[in-house]
Protein backbone atom coordinates (compact mmCIF):
# COMPACT_ATOMS: atom_id res chain seq x y z
CA UNK A 1 0.00 0.00 0.00
CA UNK A 2 1.54 3.27 -1.16
CA UNK A 3 1.53 6.05 1.42
CA UNK A 4 2.72 9.62 0.96
CA UNK A 5 2.88 11.80 4.07
CA UNK A 6 3.65 15.51 3.79
CA UNK A 7 4.89 17.83 6.52
CA UNK A 8 6.55 21.21 6.91
CA UNK A 9 3.78 23.58 5.95
CA UNK A 10 2.95 26.68 7.94
CA UNK A 11 2.52 30.44 7.95
CA UNK A 12 5.35 32.61 6.68
CA UNK A 13 5.73 36.23 5.62
CA UNK A 14 6.38 37.13 2.01
CA UNK A 15 10.06 36.72 1.22
CA UNK A 16 10.46 33.94 3.73
CA UNK A 17 11.28 30.25 3.28
CA UNK A 18 9.79 26.87 4.08
CA UNK A 19 10.91 23.31 3.42
CA UNK A 20 8.29 20.68 2.77
CA UNK A 21 8.95 16.99 3.28
CA UNK A 22 7.16 13.90 2.01
CA UNK A 23 7.92 10.45 3.35
CA UNK A 24 7.10 7.61 0.97
CA UNK A 25 6.32 4.02 1.89
CA UNK A 26 4.91 0.93 0.21
CA UNK A 27 6.93 1.30 -2.97
CA UNK A 28 10.66 1.07 -3.89
CA UNK A 29 11.62 4.71 -3.45
CA UNK A 30 14.41 4.69 -6.01
CA UNK A 31 12.07 3.46 -8.74
CA UNK A 32 9.39 6.14 -8.57
CA UNK A 33 9.05 9.56 -10.07
CA UNK A 34 7.69 12.10 -7.61
CA UNK A 35 6.19 15.55 -7.77
CA UNK A 36 4.68 18.42 -5.83
CA UNK A 37 1.36 19.99 -6.75
CA UNK A 38 -0.59 22.74 -5.03
CA UNK A 39 -4.15 23.93 -4.86
CA UNK A 40 -5.43 27.31 -3.78
CA UNK A 41 -9.09 27.78 -2.73
CA UNK A 42 -11.30 27.96 -5.79
CA UNK A 43 -8.51 26.91 -8.13
CA UNK A 44 -7.59 23.67 -9.80
CA UNK A 45 -4.68 21.60 -8.54
CA UNK A 46 -1.56 22.74 -10.37
CA UNK A 47 1.90 21.31 -10.97
CA UNK A 48 4.82 22.78 -9.01
CA UNK A 49 7.87 20.55 -9.48
CA UNK A 50 8.87 16.98 -10.34
CA UNK A 51 11.92 14.75 -10.08
CA UNK A 52 12.60 11.67 -12.17
CA UNK A 53 13.20 8.28 -10.56
CA UNK A 54 16.44 7.90 -12.48
CA UNK A 55 17.76 11.10 -10.91
CA UNK A 56 19.20 14.21 -12.44
CA UNK A 57 16.12 15.33 -14.33
CA UNK A 58 14.01 17.99 -12.68
CA UNK A 59 11.03 19.99 -13.87
CA UNK A 60 9.50 23.19 -12.49
CA UNK A 61 6.48 25.31 -13.19
CA UNK A 62 7.60 28.65 -14.59
CA UNK A 63 6.14 30.50 -11.59
CA UNK A 64 8.54 28.82 -9.15
CA UNK A 65 11.73 28.52 -11.21
CA UNK A 66 14.68 30.05 -9.39
CA UNK A 67 12.81 30.07 -6.06
CA UNK A 68 11.87 26.45 -5.38
CA UNK A 69 14.11 23.38 -5.39
CA UNK A 70 12.90 19.78 -5.48
CA UNK A 71 15.18 17.04 -4.16
CA UNK A 72 15.05 13.61 -2.61
CA UNK A 73 17.00 11.51 -0.13
CA UNK A 74 16.94 7.86 -1.17
CA UNK A 75 18.33 6.74 2.20
CA UNK A 76 15.41 8.38 4.02
CA UNK A 77 12.70 7.66 1.43
CA UNK A 78 11.90 11.34 1.57
CA UNK A 79 11.06 13.96 -1.03
CA UNK A 80 11.68 17.65 -0.32
CA UNK A 81 10.58 21.01 -1.65
CA UNK A 82 12.71 23.95 -0.56
CA UNK A 83 10.72 27.12 -1.09
CA UNK A 84 12.51 30.48 -0.95
CA UNK A 85 11.37 34.03 -1.67
CA UNK A 86 7.80 33.02 -1.01
CA UNK A 87 4.99 35.15 -2.37
CA UNK A 88 1.34 35.42 -1.27
CA UNK A 89 0.33 33.70 -4.52
CA UNK A 90 2.26 30.61 -3.35
CA UNK A 91 -0.43 30.07 -0.71
CA UNK A 92 -2.22 26.76 -1.00
CA UNK A 93 -2.46 23.12 -0.01
CA UNK A 94 0.70 21.38 -1.21
CA UNK A 95 0.44 17.75 -2.24
CA UNK A 96 3.12 15.14 -2.70
CA UNK A 97 2.43 12.86 -5.66
CA UNK A 98 3.71 9.60 -7.10
CA UNK A 99 3.92 9.90 -10.86
CA UNK A 100 2.61 7.19 -13.15
CA UNK A 101 3.91 8.87 -16.31
CA UNK A 102 6.32 11.62 -17.24
CA UNK A 103 5.65 14.60 -19.46
CA UNK A 104 8.07 14.99 -22.34
CA UNK A 105 7.54 18.76 -22.24
CA UNK A 106 7.55 19.13 -18.46
CA UNK A 107 3.90 20.14 -18.56
CA UNK A 108 2.68 17.82 -15.82
CA UNK A 109 -0.94 17.50 -14.85
CA UNK A 110 -3.05 15.49 -12.45
CA UNK A 111 -3.39 12.84 -15.18
CA UNK A 112 0.33 12.03 -14.65
CA UNK A 113 -0.31 11.12 -10.99
CA UNK A 114 -1.11 7.69 -9.56
CA UNK A 115 -1.14 8.42 -5.81
CA UNK A 116 -1.57 11.53 -3.68
CA UNK A 117 -0.63 12.51 -0.16
CA UNK A 118 -3.10 14.28 2.12
CA UNK A 119 -1.48 17.70 1.68
CA UNK A 120 0.19 20.27 3.90
CA UNK A 121 -1.01 23.88 4.09
CA UNK A 122 1.26 26.78 3.18
CA UNK A 123 0.12 30.32 3.93
CA UNK A 124 2.18 33.30 2.83
CA UNK A 125 1.20 36.67 4.25
CA UNK A 126 1.92 39.96 2.52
Amino acid sequence: QVQLTESGGGLVQAGGSLRLSCTVSGVPFRSVGLAWFRQAPGNEREFVAAIAHYGGELWYHDSVKGRFTISKDNAKNTLYLQMNSLKPEDTGLYYCAKLSTYSATGDFGTHNVRFWGQGTQVNVSS
